[in-house]
């Protein structure tokens, strides 16, 4: 989900490692939505987010410790918890409580609109899109409006208005994290807001009085290490590598990538029923998010 901008790099000549990277970011990111959904069946929804960021959070500032780096400052901490609050709390937690009445690939098209929330979000410190953004924010507005008519959001309000509320949390946390709330730099920056977000999710857990099974089946433990070790660990840090070493678009292209790969493996693997309606809407999505990419990557070459 994250859209973070950084200047333009040149992705010719494509090595081995950014191959790798790429291939995490969107079969690994891609894959992250069925195995929420397969954790569903026994670990509630914000139990599992939160338990899942505090145990990755825990592993990745552990290692960033015995490497020497310094812990966040009061500060930081503090943006955090507002971050984490935002893009974890609300933002994965409402993507795995969507995730009990609507499929994982409805759920993951629906998230790519975030680059076009994103960028709407920026025009409040006067960052205007260029011709080609502005299409693109119109046509994955339309592409949203049109999903939201199909099969699935349409039996499911409550769906829908959780993953609206993760959506716009994630949105709003991202441009704060850019523009005013910075975290602690580097690897230890993600690690302190995986912390602070899965403490803040493990509140809504008590709160909203979840109770977990007097069995945990198997699979679900098993999609649950997945997600802490593949989803929160393995491809975030293929993303940074990406943001570091590649162009923008190409460290962006998940966005767009992800929502594919999540369709396709909902209705393989788990005979997940969307309808050609909703097919198109995401295409229509997806096609927003292209030229969205594409345009802020002209307006940041030249």
């Amino acid at each position: 989900m994250n859209t973070t901008s950084v200047p333009v790099k040149s992705s010719a000549g494509l090595g081995p490692k950014l191959m790798l990277c790429l291939a995490a970011t969107w079969l690994v990111w891609g894959s992250t939505y069925l195995a929420i959904k397969v954790a569903l069946v026994s670990l509630p929804p914000f139990f599992q987010m939160g338990s899942r960021f505090l145990v990755a959070g825990g592993l990745l500032a552990g290692w960033m410790r015995w490497q020497g780096v310094p812990w966040p400052g009061g500060r930081q901490w503090r943006n955090a918890v507002i971050i984490g609050g935002l893009m974890l709390g609300g933002g994965m937690g409402g993507t795995a409580t969507a995730e009990q009445t609507v499929g994982s690939g409805l759920v993951v098209a629906f998230i790519a609109v975030m680059p076009l929330m994103i960028a709407g979000l920026n025009l409040l410190w006067g960052e205007r899109p260029t011709r080609l953004e502005s299409l693109g924010i119109a046509c994955g507005l339309v592409g949203v409006l049109l999903l939201t008519q199909g099969q699935g959001f349409g039996a499911s309000p409550a769906g829908l208005l959780a993953i609206s509320v993760a959506c716009a949390s994630w949105a709003v946390g991202s441009v704060l994290s850019q523009r005013s709330l910075p975290l602690a730099p580097g690897a230890m920056g993600f690690a302190s807001e995986m912390l602070a977000g899965g403490v803040v999710l493990m509140g809504l857990s008590l709160l909203g009085g979840e109770t977990l099974p007097e069995r945990i089946e198997p699979q679900a433990l098993w999609a649950w290490a997945y997600l802490v070790v593949f989803g929160s660990l393995v491809a975030f840090n293929a993303y940074m590598v990406l943001l570091a070493e590649a162009s923008a678009g190409l460290a962006s292209s998940y966005s767009f990538v992800n929502p594919v790969i999540a369709m396709l493996l909902g209705v393989t693997l788990a005979g997940e029923q969307i309808s050609g309606h909703e097919w198109l809407a995401a295409g229509v999505v997806l096609v927003g998010v292209v030229l969205l990419l594409t345009g802020r990557g002209r307006s940041a070459a030249r």
